[in-house]
């Protein structure tokens, strides 16, 4: 008796620990070419936890290991919204193509959380209409810290009213606590720096009560910087103008250097930050240096900073993903070896590429970028280089059955062979090769030694990519221009506070 006992609480223990979040539901007026994808809304150069496809119908189903319980950004058509999950839960969520997921309904585990931050977000979004912020921002001192305690405590209030209507759980009730917080210390560093502005003096300081206010905000400090993006920013914030001196007496006469080659020895000698805070806001930097194209020598450089100075195994993850997804495999390292198979079932080994150059192209029939955009462009490349080396078209659907039917559509008379990858953006393939659903198409060039020889593109017309195949087959191809019509999905996120456009520490507006 005892013995099935000892089995019945290690089982319950091991599903309460669970991370799997089982999804499914209806979007009404969806189209099967629509994709549903959850990302983690708290993290660091954050990826696409899962890419859900619809039917017809609009029915979709499917699963994900969630890293923590928090926020999620929910992404469907451009679109995106927060939604709080936990692991562990099965989540039932509909709406209509028209207003998703803008607005949904959630029902089952998820159901009393979400309600609870859908009338909080309704709440904020009514209650920031009545407030003249110009008006606040232009006062003394004294009156505008009382006008942000009283903001504080109406949105204080109106989180412990809903939280009797709607019974949420403790840990979304912390967060959103948190995040009031967080709220308010952004519009006090506004405050502070606009009155910096005003006085055009450079040394300008608020006041001891102001700071003791600050204080107050901050005692949650890592748990804010771990779960609210905007915190991050906040510090950031903070520490701009800093910053901003250390970097022109640091990079005084050079100009190839990273942002992140600054901030990282700017930030190890601020004593007064925790290494918590410290991990999440040189990753949110780091990010900022990682794109297409970026040259090897600085994706080196990333790593070595990476490697120094963050000590936060998950945050290190995700930024090697990142890396991953963005520039692809390393160039020399040899080629992964992965499960494919044929569309007659057989399996299938890169491997037997080996000897001759090849091209590992990644494609999905849902990916609006196929088709016409893409499929003459690399018929007129397999035809001029197919002599020299092999073409691999490697299918990235949900089922075989969608593979079957998409290979022969689309890539019907264009040499080379076809095979999938099982369960699509979930596969083994996709996974080593940091294939989403934001870069699809995409390829990447194999030398014959069945070593990595490029980055990952999205681009067949970019020059480069003409260059490294030339080289390989000993061939000259005529330059292609590239075509405008591929481009990158939205949909990877980074850090969500993220200011792609200025690298640069930057005020909340």
């Amino acid at each position: 008796m005892k013995k099935y006992l000892l089995l019945f609480i290690i089982t319950a223990f091991v599903m309460s620990c669970s991370k799997k979040v089982e999804v499914k539901g209806k979007i009404t007026g969806s189209s099967p070419l629509e994709r549903i994808e959850f990302v983690e809304a708290s993290g660091v150069a954050t990826l696409p936890l899962v890419n859900i496809g619809l039917d017809k119908n609009g029915n979709f189903t499917g699963s994900f290991d969630a890293p923590k319980d928090g926020m999620y950004v929910i992404n469907y058509a451009g679109r995106q919204n927060l939604i709080y999950l936990e692991g562990g839960q099965k989540l039932n969520i509909s709406g209509n193509a028209m207003t998703f997921p803008n607005e949904f309904v959630v029902t089952g585990d998820a159901k009393k959380n979400n309600d609870f931050l859908q009338a909080s977000q309704k709440f904020l979004g009514e209650y920031g209409g009545k407030i003249n912020i110009q008006q606040l921002m232009s006062g003394d001192e004294k009156t505008f810290l009382k006008g942000a305690q009283k903001i504080e405590a109406d949105i204080n209030k109106n989180v412990e009213d809903l939280a009797q209507k709607n019974n949420p759980g403790k840990g979304i009730l912390e967060w959103k606590k948190n995040d009031v917080k967080v709220t308010i210390l952004n519009l006090l560093a506004n405050y502070e720096m606009s009155q910096r502005q005003i006085s055009g003096n450079p040394s300008f300081k608020v006041s001891k009560a102001f700071k003791d206010y600050e204080t107050k905000l901050e005692e949650n400090k890592d748990v804010m910087v771990k779960t609210i993006p905007l915190y991050r920013q906040y510090l950031l914030v903070k520490m701009s103008p800093d910053f901003q001196k250390y970097a022109e007496a640091k990079t005084k006469g050079k100009t190839d250097m990273m942002t992140s080659e600054v901030f990282a020895p700017f930030l190890k000698d601020r004593k007064e930050i925790s290494q918590t805070a410290k991990d999440y806001l040189l990753a949110f930097v780091v990010a900022q240096d990682i794109h297409p194209g970026a040259p090897a020598k600085n994706t080196e450089k990333v790593k070595k900073i990476i490697d120094a100075n963050i000590t936060d195994a998950g945050i290190k993850a995700d930024l090697a993903k990142m890396q991953l997804a963005i520039n692809g495999l390393k160039v020399g390292e040899a080629a992964p070896e992965a499960s494919l198979v044929k569309a007659d079932g057989k399996s299938y080994q890169l491997s037997e590429n080996k000897g001759k150059p090849y091209m590992l192209f990644f494609y999905a029939s849902w990916n609006p970028y196929i088709g016409e955009a893409t499929v003459p462009v690399l018929k007129e490349v397999v035809n001029f280089y197919k002599s020299k080396m092999n073409f691999v078209f490697v299918n990235v659907d949900d089922t075989k059955d969608q593979f079957i039917k998409t290979s022969s559509a689309l890539l019907k008379g264009i040499s080379g062979t076809n095979v999938y990858g099982e369960k699509g953006l979930e596969s083994d393939i996709a996974k080593k090769y940091g294939v989403y659903g934001f870069k699809l198409p995409c390829f990447v060039v194999v030398d014959k030694d069945g070593k990595i020889a490029s980055r990952s593109f999205v681009n067949l017309g970019e020059q480069e990519v003409v260059t490294i195949l030339d080289k390989l087959t000993g061939l000259s191809a005529p330059r292609v221009e590239p075509n405008p019509n591929m481009q990158m999905q939205p949909g990877m996120q980074m850090d969500p506070s993220a200011q792609p456009v200025n690298p640069q520490p930057a005020p909340t507006k």
